[in-house]
């Protein structure tokens, strides 16, 4: 997946950087005509972006803080990116309990606003204020797929059964679902086919500027081989690192930086047979998520806190674990315990910093800077999932300073791989996968789908019986399906598959997720050689 001589090219752009922002950038550019190069020092999507809460959303909550714009442009996004990618996002309903005696920390500008104009309603936030926000966030953005806001009485809505009887009345709106760590490869696979140079696991140690190009240090981490690449333009997309890839690894003085911010989730057995997902809000003025998930499990997240250093791995603490159990505790009827978690993740979100109190008042705004002083450089700050596309169309425009005469935006309504169908149609596509397959379990069929959507049928080939697909691994893992994600995906281990390209490790044993990694590490050193 890379060039023999590209070495001796200078390309276009070079982008630092393998989650989200860098491969949607990579994506954007590689299709009005740019040569790109992205370097990723791990796998894809190997720290944030593999760790958020799994939803394309406007963020309700923001508009506390007064973030109009990052709202609305969410909420608009949210439509145009289930049309490109309907087989790994999802619309989803919303479950907003509310009970008129729970008391909240005012700590947003919205409140500590109201509360001083009426001292009465200090702690809460009465129906209608509920009401209020929700007929923004319905208003803001444009929707055609997605149904406004209702009313629900959980005496008789199957949402209420799960919950503490106290809770009588919730308010339903709409977001979506997303594969947060699939998005990030079916843009970098997007991104290669017109034309990107994806380097997985190959460090950027260093980089020289000079007046119209840079040379950049490479190294690759699995045979440590170094090499260097040269490019008209460079772009630091480094997440939680971005800023030490600026001042470190580009030896760049800046006042610009993130802060980060790290979130945790815990994954527990399937606590609701219904599809919806809760809204809880916090006596502390925070907010949690619980939301199906893998169809046995039931996600719970996410917490706020700053993190120190973008080399500590982010972990979810037993603080963390105990702060999201008892905030969901006050919701479901029956409550949690530490020994209902079966997984935990955590990711650090780096936010720009803007010396906000908190964590959770941090803005979650996209910040770029381009220094062009002599070969150009632009940083990413910020951003978040679902306004990805747009902060590759931002950053487009400022690289278009640098490459006049470049197309226009276009990535608005094109299918990301495997996403050529409409909303909508994925019962369809599943039916016809079973039909085409029938050796197939529905589970199997299902998943398929919901991974590869029309690719489904290039990973399964001329299969005509279940052993045509090669040694079982268990949980419908076979041996066809992870050649393929090792030839188009840049699967090279098992935690790879297991844990970002799918999910599957929670339904392994230890033997199993062992069998799986050894059999990827010895496919993917064939494919090396």
């Amino acid at each position: 997946m890379s060039n023999t001589n590209a070495q001796d090219q200078i390309t276009d752009l070079f982008i630092i950087g393998g989650g989200i922002n860098g491969c949607g950038i990579a994506r954007d550019a590689a299709g009005r005509g740019l040569s790109v190069a992205l370097a990723e020092m791990n796998d894809l999507a190997s720290a944030t972006s593999s760790a958020s809460t799994k939803l394309f959303h406007g963020g309700l909550r923001y508009l506390e803080y007064f973030e109009f714009r990052l709202v609305r442009e969410a909420l608009i996004e949210r439509e145009v990116l289930l049309k490109a990618m309907p087989h790994i996002s999802w619309p989803m309903r919303f479950v907003l309990p509310f009970h008129k005696d729970m008391r909240f920390d005012n700590t947003t500008p919205t409140s500590k606003l109201l509360t001083t104009i009426m001292p009465w309603m200090k702690g809460r936030r009465p129906a209608w204020l509920i009401r209020l926000g929700l007929f923004m966030y319905d208003s803001l953005g444009k929707r055609g797929i997605l149904p406004g806001t209702s009313k629900l009485d959980l005496a008789s809505d199957p949402a209420g059964r799960p919950l503490d009887p106290k809770f009588k009345t919730a308010f339903e709106y709409s977001d979506c679902w997303i594969e947060d760590a699939r998005l990030v490869v079916l843009n970098a696979r997007d991104a290669e086919a017109r034309g990107a140079d994806i380097m997985t696991r190959t460090k950027v140690t260093g980089a020289t500027r000079n007046a119209d190009h840079w040379v950049i240090d490479l190294e690759d981490i699995t045979t440590g081989a170094t090499s260097q690449r040269r490019a008209k333009m460079l772009v630091n997309a480094g997440g939680p690192w971005v800023a030490d890839v600026l001042r470190q690894k580009l030896g760049q003085n800046s006042r610009e930086s993130v802060r980060l911010v790290r979130g945790s989730h815990i994954v527990v057995p399937k606590l609701y047979d219904h599809g919806r997902c809760y809204f809880f809000q916090g006596t502390d003025g925070r907010i949690i998520f619980a939301i199906p998930y893998e169809e046995d499990y039931t996600l719970i997240g996410t917490t706020d806190a700053d993190h120190p250093d973008p080399q500590t791995a982010p972990t979810c603490t037993p603080e963390e674990q105990d702060y999201l159990i008892n905030f969901a505790s006050q919701y479901f009827a029956n409550p949690l315990s530490r020994d209902d978690i079966v997984w935990t993740y955590s990711g650090v979100r780096p936010l720009y910093d803007d010396g906000a109190s908190s964590a959770t008042a941090a803005t979650r705004e996209y910040v770029l800077t381009l220094n062009d002083s002599a070969a150009p450089l632009l940083n990413v700050f910020g951003g978040k999932i679902t306004t990805y596309r747009k902060l590759a169309e931002a950053a487009l425009e400022k690289i278009a300073t640098v490459f006049p005469d470049l197309p226009a935006d276009w990535t608005a309504g094109v299918a990301l791989p495997g996403g050529d169908f409409p909303v909508g149609d994925v019962a369809k596509l599943t039916t016809k996968l079973a039909q085409d397959y029938p050796f197939l379990s529905p589970y199997a069929t299902r998943r398929l789908i919901r991974a590869y959507g029309t690719e489904a049928w290039d990973v399964l080939g001329t299969a005509s019986t279940a052993a045509d697909l090669g040694q079982a691994f268990g949980a419908t893992i076979t041996a066809r399906e992870l050649d393929w994600t090792i030839a188009h995906e840049w699967v090279r281990t098992g935690e790879d598959y297991l844990l970002r390209r799918t999910k599957l490790a929670l339904r392994l044993s230890d033997e199993e997720r062992a069998a799986v990694d050894a059999y990827i590490r010895s496919k993917a050193a064939d494919l090396a050689a």
